[in-house]
């Protein structure tokens, strides 16, 4: 079955995915560090510390789903609106009372980490590190496939989160949770047709689950 689709925007181009992205690192190991030299800004603020990052999560989420539709013919278009199951957010949270440390740089020291962005490179990765991103539209877009089926459609982000530490200067280490995504796309699922090596909690095996019914081939690992 051909597939003709508009994928919804992205911070980066990606073809539709139907797998998930294993986590970059756990919490056994050593922590990833991004240090800079440290500095006290007025009020005691201290800035240009070291980021030491845990439990860093890279994953697809599931953040729409729409309900199944019987194609009767080629070359039509998918009309059933998808719904909300998850919102993707960019934020940073410091621990409760904390004024070390900021957004921007924390996750401009993700970003370096997992590879958004270089780490001396002061202009890349803005959507990544903007705590105004809108999420993105899941019914900003359109589908036709060349093909007949019980068909399910999708949408998706590559989410990432992670732990961190804040040391600066000689003050207390900080500790917080950012998160950021930095993929978004759509996908659909033909409800009879199993999904080869399909694993747990993926986007598409999620998707067909809630919409397909439930004895439905592409329900099945």
């Amino acid at each position: 079955m051909k597939i003709k689709e508009t994928l919804l925007s992205a911070c980066a181009v990606a073809a539709v995915l139907s797998g998930t992205a294993a986590c970059t690192s756990d919490g056994d190991g050593p922590p990833a560090e991004a240090a800079a030299a440290p500095t006290t800004a007025a009020g005691g603020t201290c800035k240009d510390g070291t980021y030491s990052w845990f439990n860093v999560d890279k994953r697809d989420v599931l953040t729409g789903v729409a309900e199944k539709e019987k194609v009767t013919r080629k070359g039509a278009r998918l009309t059933h609106r998808l719904r909300t199951l998850h919102t993707p957010r960019t934020a940073v949270t410091f621990e409760e009372g904390s004024r070390a440390g900021n957004a921007k740089a924390a996750l401009r020291s993700l970003a370096a980490l997992i590879g958004e962005a270089a780490a001396d490179d002061p202009g890349v990765s803005t959507e990544f590190t903007d705590v105004r991103r809108s999420a993105p539209d899941i019914n900003n877009g359109s589908t036709t496939i060349d093909g007949v089926g019980t068909i399910v459609r999708y949408a998706w982000v590559e989410q990432v989160t992670a732990d961190f530490r804040y040391t600066c200067g000689d003050g207390r280490p900080v500790t917080g949770l950012a998160t950021s995504w930095v993929i978004d796309g759509s996908g659909i699922v033909e409800c009879s047709t199993p999904m080869k090596d399909a694993k747990e909690g993926e986007p598409a095996l999620t998707a067909a689950r809630l919409s397909c019914a439930p004895d439905a081939p592409a329900t099945k690992t």
